[in-house]
């Protein structure tokens, strides 16, 4: 004859059936803790590499085997570094050119975001369309003709190149991120800013530009990431050692005519270019984490 199941019986099954299933989540949040340690260690071994070197002499940069510490730090490598007068000048026109960059195309980039998303005026989505074309064009199409164009200009050895076309919406990407985000702020709160009396300019300012901080975040850091690291457009541009910037500096520190090369003077160089755009990340991460996750797709 069975035995029924009892109420203890069936608790006991209960309390089990409870601990084997938040073992197995345990076990997986460990699992994926462990993937993710691993890939941070992977992500940073170059950077780890980097500080490493910077510190080596001359004879622990040329050994074959592989030591990511130098045997005793060798900050004179710093010391030397911060006592050339070109490390400064270069520095000050790098952070020189990220600024007015930053405030010429983000506020650029946001009104004329703000214009295809929230505006209607008759040809905007062709001008749209146009304009998302531009990013099928690589760079390397049109050097020549902005070189021309600066040229004649008379724009070339000055910082004008660089920093001027981010006042006029430099960017077809950025635009696109910040429209798609906008599009997805309720018409509402347009509306009855209009009707309490706003124009379309303090529509933007007050009530679109604080609703769209993750997304301007998102393409600050974007954008000074590209500026900070840029290579090519000061190279062809600038043409005057008081102008050049840390790129240049970087790669004027790699001496291909000496014996060894000195890879320790490039990566200390290397370190301090490094700097701010850890800084500008880990300041700007919760924005940028939700402005990637939240940017809409609505067409």
């Amino acid at each position: 004859m069975a035995t029924k199941p009892t109420a203890t019986n069936t608790g006991r099954a209960g309390r089990r059936t409870l601990r084997l299933q938040t073992g197995m989540v345990s076990f997986r949040r460990l699992l994926l803790y462990l993937v993710l340690v691993l890939a941070s260690l992977f992500f940073l071994f170059p950077l780890a590499w980097m500080i490493g070197t910077s510190l080596k002499t001359v004879e622990e940069v040329g050994q074959p085997q592989l030591n990511l510490l130098p045997s005793i730090p060798q900050w004179s490598n710093y010391t030397i570094l911060f006592g050339e007068d070109p490390f400064y000048r270069a520095y000050f026109n790098s952070v020189f050119i990220a600024i007015i960059v930053l405030f010429g195309t983000v506020t650029s980039v946001t009104l004329v975001a703000f214009s295809f998303a929230r505006l209607q005026w008759r040809g905007r989505n062709i001008v749209f369309a146009l304009m998302m074309g531009t990013l099928m064009l690589p760079y390397q199409a049109t050097l020549v003709p902005q070189y021309v164009l600066f040229y004649n200009l008379g724009w070339i050895r000055t910082f004008n190149p660089i920093t001027i076309p981010g006042f006029f919406a430099g960017g077809a990407a950025y635009v696109f991120l910040l429209r798609q985000f906008m599009m997805t702020i309720p018409r509402e709160l347009d509306e009855a800013a209009l009707i309490d009396g706003a124009n379309p300019l303090q529509v933007w300012w007050y009530v679109i530009v604080p609703l769209s901080r993750p997304a301007i975040a998102t393409v600050a850091v974007f954008l000074f990431v590209g500026t900070w690291n840029s290579l090519t457009y000061p190279l062809i541009y600038l043409q005057r050692a008081e102008l050049f910037t840390m790129p240049i500096f970087v790669a004027q520190k790699l001496n291909l005519q000496a014996s060894p090369l000195p890879w320790q003077d490039v990566m200390a160089a290397s370190v301090t270019f490094v700097i701010p755009v850890l800084l500008i990340f880990i300041f700007t991460q919760r924005y940028f984490v939700e402005g990637i996750t939240m940017t809409g797709v609505k067409g």
